[in-house]
């Protein structure tokens, strides 16, 4: 840390130098675009988002969700808000991807409304706790479902859980540290074997919905519990379900004609994500009571064997198939959030630097795989999920909070795409109530601890990035010298077509 950024690209930090734009009129190809070889087709935007949503969470959260409102009705209407606001935000990260077209996420628009500070304490928090802990959390539950056949009638002991998903961390990162093109094709195959248990799941529910099994769905609102922390934090159970609805603003810079292809492949993806989540929903309560559902240690499991008897064992084979490609999709989107921050010093400056041989940004990826797999050591899930949907909404709350003031502080950039103002308005709203309810309702004080780690951020910046003390160069130096001619990596300047 601290050391200057690798490129002083035109306006990359300072908004305009020698008197250009930030943004010229068309994306330009960025060296990541020209070493990797890759632009991103919409098919593979649609599958990074669809493929990175569907994961885990369609499988863990339903229960969550209805622990916390009680019934059937206000479950499957938190399902389609969740889906309403993912989408709304979707559109908002689209303008910001179409008028500031760099990769790393809510980075560059923090970096370009607010200054270095927020976008700073961003990638300080995302690096080291929300995105390493929602890929932990992903991989947890892909060991669960993967060891649940092994052990039937029990739970699958810890020790095996952890061991499994720790190594599915290390393949991830292997695979794409080694090609973008086979983490690419890795996710395409990955979200065709989901949407196959996704549409099964769907398909058994329409039957049995067809057949008369409609009993679990009368009195749908009777003994609700409704309240403002109940509802908060079925929302973040939902979202949880929802997140990676940004993951596509991570590879802009890969992307091929972002301006059409990122809207494109938002407005096609999360709709469908949203669709299929509510039907899958319908489908549990077709065969589940909600007590039956609260008392079910793997939902999906127990539907498959409730339906798909005596086949029912392709639930878990395909429920792993789902949480790998969203784990996967996630490792793929992130390690470009590391890559970017590095690029502009905020972070060790190895980890900006791109492999040789396989011209991706293997430090980056492998730094976010090992603090992942630190994160796997203690975990109850539920916990984390709060927590984790507590930090980043405080960022996507401010990101989108970032465009509004843009639209007044920025207004030469070009827009490509330009939603109604009330959008970004009304998620900013919604984040806020999101981030402030829990706290209000029902105090803990792990939400302050998670405050204050996010603050402590600011120490960081003014020791290593903004003073840029001597000493910490002086032990990196050799330290990234080591690390360079250990992964075989260079700057990414020094790389040529």
């Amino acid at each position: 840390m601290g050391e200057e950024s690798l490129r002083k690209r035109k306006g990359e930090v300072n908004g305009k130098e020698d008197g250009q734009s930030i943004q010229s009129h068309e994306p330009q190809a960025t060296n990541l675009q020209k070493q990797a070889k890759l632009f991103l087709s919409p098919l593979h935007g649609i599958c990074m988002i669809v493929g990175t949503i569907i994961g885990s969470g369609i499988f863990v959260s339903p229960k969550s969700v209805l622990a916390n409102v009680g019934a059937v009705g206000p479950c499957l209407t938190i399902w389609a808000a969740c889906g309403i606001l993912a989408t709304l935000g979707a559109l908002c990260f689209a303008e910001l991807g179409t008028m500031i077209t760099k990769s790393g996420g809510e980075y560059p628009y923090l970096m370009e409304a607010f200054g270095p500070i927020p976008a700073f304490l961003f990638s300080w928090t995302s690096l080291l706790v929300t995105k390493p802990s929602s890929f932990a959390i992903i991989c947890l539950s892909f060991a669960e479902y993967a060891s649940a056949p092994f052990y039937p009638g029990c739970d699958p002991p810890q020790v095996v859980i952890k061991c499994l998903a720790a190594a599915a961390i290390v393949i991830i990162t292997t695979v794409n540290s080694l090609s973008v093109k086979l983490g690419s094709y890795l996710q395409n195959f990955l979200t065709a074997a989901k949407m196959i248990i996704v549409i099964i799941i769907i398909v058994s529910g329409i039957v049995l919905l067809a057949q008369g099994k409609t009993e679990n769905f009368k009195d749908s609102f009777k003994d609700s519990t409704i309240s403002v922390s109940s509802i908060s934090l079925a929302f973040y159970n939902g979202l949880w379900a929802y997140d990676g609805w940004n993951q596509l603003n991570y590879i802009t810079e890969e992307l091929k004609n972002p301006y059409r292809n990122l809207p494109l492949s938002i407005i096609i993806g999360i709709p469908l994500v949203t669709v299929c989540y509510v039907l899958i929903n319908i489908s549990y309560f077709t065969v589940m009571t909600s007590t039956e559902l609260l008392q079910s240690q793997a939902v999906a499991v127990t539907f498959g064997d409730r339906v798909l008897y005596p086949a029912s064992w392709i639930v878990p084979l395909f429920v792993a198939f789902s949480t790998i490609g969203s784990a996967n999709g996630t490792c793929f989107t992130a390690g470009r959030l590391v890559y970017v921050a590095g690029r502009e010093g905020h972070m060790l400056k190895v980890l900006s630097y791109i492999s040789v041989k396989h011209l991706t940004p293997a430090p980056a990826i492998i730094f976010y795989g090992a603090i992942a797999i630190i994160y796997i050591i203690p975990g109850d899930i539920d916990t984390l999920i709060n927590y984790f949907s507590f930090a980043v909404w405080i960022f996507y709350g401010l990101t989108v909070l970032a465009l509004i003031v843009m639209r007044f502080t920025r207004k030469e950039l070009r827009r490509p795409i330009r939603i109604p103002i009330i959008i970004p308005v009304i998620v900013t709203l919604v984040s806020i109530l999101l981030v402030l309810a829990p706290i209000i309702s029902a105090p803990e004080l792990a939400y302050l601890y998670c405050v204050l780690f996010i603050l402590s951020g600011l120490i960081v910046y003014v020791l290593f990035v903004h003073f840029k003390f001597n000493w910490p160069q002086k032990i990196s130096k050799p330290i990234t010298m080591h690390l360079q001619m250990l992964l075989e990596v260079v700057p990414a300047e020094e790389v040529t077509e």
